[in-house]
């Protein structure tokens, strides 16, 4: 407990003025009485102790510190059990405090100041930021920050997750960002850079190294439990939570990114550098950028490669979503390249479909031309197409014709009758008026368009225009061209016979 400069003088002036004991001004000035002897102590006065009462656990503490030196990391509980066998009585609790006081401890350790040359390291590590809500899947939201050791110029980018291919795009981005590459990279024992670890033999993760010889660096991993070898990067990222993260709003990960480089190129830029004070960091950094080593012309792709297999129907499963591909190559055997904004589905250097990335959980995501070859091969399989469609977008529409199986009406004129509904109102309304439907007890598309044209009436809105007509209303405005009627005459006409 920390006390103030007042309350010090109190504590003395209450001990060599009044005479009280330490147990008196504990008592007065509300604080432990250890306060008051450290205060005393301080101060170098000789305080007396009271003698310690006897405890059952003496008899056992030459049995504890001989245990302790020979295996100084036994736990207490360990421990205990050992002095129970032994006729100890006691507490766990008294126990384990008594032995905390005789464990050995660890001497302190004395570190280096390390310093850096202008472009010869850099330091690189993922950072939790919590999770983000995308639709129905909740994300990790993981923060790549890679710093240069000289300058502490500072890169931040935020990822939905920490897998190598997106390991390796922040590698790119940052490079691009500080217009070269430091001639070694630190990292710790992360999985996307080292594999396995016997004392000081290490296997690095091969695509990393074949990364790192794309770009003409040396990555180097540091030593366990030594965090002061990159305390660089850990400090950035205690400041990236601590001045950006804190309290920020954002509406996607696009804007959140976006607000991350304005960050790094503003504020954390002009903060002051800590090798050289009377600097800032952007003018450290200026100095460095010509000393790092240049960017190769080619950049290497950072695809995720994954093997996928298509079952009975025609969509491939990747990242919890699924991803159309044509009817033909079902029950094959295909790849999956992917980057953050796009997946493409390949048969081996053919492209079969390319679809925009989906971050969300069990979502569709579909060509309308691979759906539509398959209904056009399998006519019958258009109303159950069409239910599906319909559940997707009205997850209500399940329970309604469950209730209206069960009372044996025409579920096929029940889902032409709710697609009509759903072109004209949308799913919002349609998902409310099923439910609406439901709580009456009536599971007939009559009663959902009386619920929809009750909101409608409510909200004051116009009636829905179609814009498509069916085809047998159609049918009656085709022009018909009459026949002529010169025909006719001719039958009056005599004839030779």
């Amino acid at each position: 407990m920390v006390t103030s400069p007042d309350a010090e003088a109190q504590i003395l002036r209450y001990h060599h003025a009044e005479k009280w004991t330490i147990g008196t001004i504990a008592a007065q000035l509300h604080v432990h009485h250890s306060v008051v002897r450290r205060v005393l102590t301080q101060a170098g006065l000789t305080v007396a102790r009271r003698s310690p009462r006897p405890s059952q656990v003496d008899a056992y503490l030459p049995f504890i510190r001989q245990t302790l030196e020979k295996f100084p990391k036994l736990t207490a509980s360990r421990l205990y059990a050992m002095v129970r066998e032994r006729g100890y009585h006691g507490s766990p609790d008294h126990f384990r405090h008594v032995v905390a006081g005789y464990r050995p401890r660890r001497p302190p350790e004395a570190y280096l100041r390390l310093r850096t040359l202008p472009g010869g390291e850099g330091q690189v590590d993922w950072a939790h930021f919590g999770t983000l809500q995308i639709g129905r899947a909740r994300r990790p939201l993981m923060a790549f920050v890679m710093v240069l050791s000289h300058s502490r110029q500072i890169f931040l980018r935020f990822f939905l997750d920490a897998r190598m291919e997106n390991f390796l795009r922040g590698h790119v981005a940052a490079f691009a960002a500080f217009g070269g590459v430091p001639r070694v990279l630190l990292y710790d024992n992360l999985k996307s850079a080292v594999l396995e670890r016997r004392g000081d033999a290490i296997r690095f993760h091969p695509t990393l190294l074949g990364f790192a010889g794309h770009y003409r660096y040396e990555p180097r991993p540091v030593a366990v439990a030594r965090g002061n070898e990159k305390g660089r990067v850990e400090r950035a990222i205690r400041y990236v939570r601590d001045a950006f993260f804190a309290a920020r709003s954002f509406t996607d990960l696009d804007d959140l990114n976006a607000q991350a480089e304005s960050w790094c190129n503003g504020q954390a830029a002009d903060r002051r550098c800590a090798a050289e004070p009377e600097r800032t960091v952007r003018e450290v950094f200026a100095e460095e950028v010509p000393l790092l080593l240049k960017l190769p012309d080619n950049p290497p792709s950072v695809h995720e490669c994954v093997q996928v297999s298509v079952g009975k129907t025609p969509y491939v499963r990747f990242d919890l979503n699924d991803y159309s591909v044509p009817a033909a190559h079902v029950r094959r055997s295909l790849t999956v390249l992917a980057d953050a904004q796009k997946v493409r589905i390949v048969d081996g250097v053919t492209i079969l479909a390319q679809h925009p990335r989906c971050y969300n959980k069990g979502e569709q995501v579909e060509e309308p031309a691979h759906i539509e070859a398959l209904v056009e091969q399998k006519r019958a399989a258009h109303q159950h197409r069409a239910t599906d469609r319909l559940t997707h977008a009205c997850p209500a529409v399940r329970d309604l014709l469950m209730r209206a199986a069960e009372r044996g009406s025409n579920l096929g004129a029940i889902i032409v009758g709710l697609q009509r509904l759903l072109g004209r109102y949308g799913a919002a309304e349609l998902q409310a008026a099923i439910l609406e439907a439901l709580v009456r007890d009536v599971p007939h598309p009559n009663a959902v368009r009386l619920a929809l044209e009750q909101r409608r009436t409510q909200r004051g809105d116009a009636p829905p225009v179609m814009l498509t007509l069916p085809a047998h209303v159609q049918a009656r405005d085709v022009p018909v061209s009459p026949h002529a009627l010169e025909t006719y005459d001719k039958l009056k006409e005599p004839t030779d016979e």
